[in-house]
């Protein structure tokens, strides 16, 4: 006799005789069925629905086919069943790994675009690389890539090696990957979509050789909060990140939420850089906050950070910038230059003292 045939015979008999609602498959708690023979138990409250249920149990059963019915009887409720326990949230961070052979590697970031954050992180790769660190930059800006015309390494070849592994070319010192390096051209655009992004973003993290031990590897990320911020944290240990931001209001409102972004991922926060923070005229030396008073230091306090230094508008900036040599490196003698390395001395200290 099939159990499927007596389970379906129980599930179809119902009890209404006696007010309810339920069937005997409902009140089962246990059965056994040895060839034409069955033992069933049943729940039942009260000793008065014994003969009612035993009967009719047996009816159907014995309708079926069955020769004996054995009925027992139980007024124990069903156990409740415990909820399934979600599984242990697995911590995202747990999987992180080193870059081979980068001793620390430092994130440039910016909550919005046009704060000049690219700027502060070449200057920031040649500052450390004048210090006597060795140096490599990485430009995980992956569409909108100004890593190679800053450092004058637009013409520049990416080599491979045999395991697939790719070499970045070296200038004024620096090693250097960026996407530019490997688009036909300069104004090639690229339209990648999420995957093929990410993708992208892990061959660049960890399928570079970078020949010798690097003591810092500069990551220029793409301004904002996006998935790429996400996806570094999630991927790589990354032992601090440099918030860059102008004076202005509406940027530091975008430093807040770069900040809480960085504690989100559990990357440190190193301290804010406050770019184009005034300007010098020329002929009488006098300093102009052409973005008003800056606020950024509080904001660093607010967030237990610190202002690692700011940095003055100079067109020799961007002139130099436009010739692929980084202001620390063309004029070490400007108001920028000395700023640069300022703020290369506080990081470094930083990092020590972590």
């Amino acid at each position: 006799m099939a159990i499927q045939g007596v389970m379906d015979t129980l599930k179809n008999t119902n009890l209404q005789e006696i007010g309810v609602s339920f069937s005997l498959a409902d009140l089962m708690r246990d059965i056994k069925i040895e060839g034409d023979n069955i033992y069933i138990k049943l729940f039942s409250p009260s000793e008065k629905y014994h003969n009612y249920l035993k009967d009719k149990a047996e009816t159907v059963l014995k309708s079926i086919g069955a020769k004996t019915v054995q009925i027992e009887f139980t007024s124990e409720p069903p156990k409740q069943k415990q909820p399934p326990q979600p599984p242990p949230q697995q911590n995202p961070f747990e999987s992180r790994k080193r870059i081979p052979k980068i001793k620390k590697v430092l994130a440039v970031a910016s909550g919005k675009g046009g704060v000049g954050k690219s700027t502060v992180a070449v200057n920031l790769a040649a500052a450390l690389k004048k210090k006597g660190y060795e140096v490599g930059y990485l430009d995980a800006d992956m569409y909108g890539p100004s890593g190679p015309t800053m450092l004058g390494a637009k013409d520049k070849q990416v080599v491979a090696t045999p395991d697939n592994k790719l070499i970045p070319p070296e200038v004024h010192g620096i090693k250097i990957m960026s996407i530019g390096l490997l688009l036909p051209s300069e104004d090639t655009p690229v339209i990648w979509r999420g995957p093929v992004l990410f993708k992208a973003l892990s061959q660049f993290l960890f399928d570079i050789n970078w020949g010798e031990e690097l003591d810092f590897l500069i990551i220029d990320l793409p301004p904002g909060t996006v998935d790429v911020q996400i996806t570094l944290g999630q991927t790589v240990e990354v032992d601090g990140a440099i918030i860059v931001t102008t004076p202005q209001d509406v940027a530091l409102i975008d430093v807040k939420k770069g900040i809480q972004m960085f504690n989100e991922v559990q990357i440190p926060v190193l301290g804010i850089v406050e770019n184009m923070s005034y300007f010098v005229c020329p002929d009488t030396g006098r300093k102009y906050e052409i973005f008003g008073k800056s606020k950024t230091e509080n904001i660093a306090k607010q967030y237990n950070t610190q202002l690692l230094g700011r940095v003055p508008i100079e067109p020799k900036v961007s002139e130099f910038s436009d010739l692929g040599i980084p202001i620390v490196l063309a004029k070490e003698d400007t108001e920028s230059a000395k700023s640069f390395m300022e703020i290369a001395d506080r990081i470094i200290k930083k990092i020590t003292e972590q």
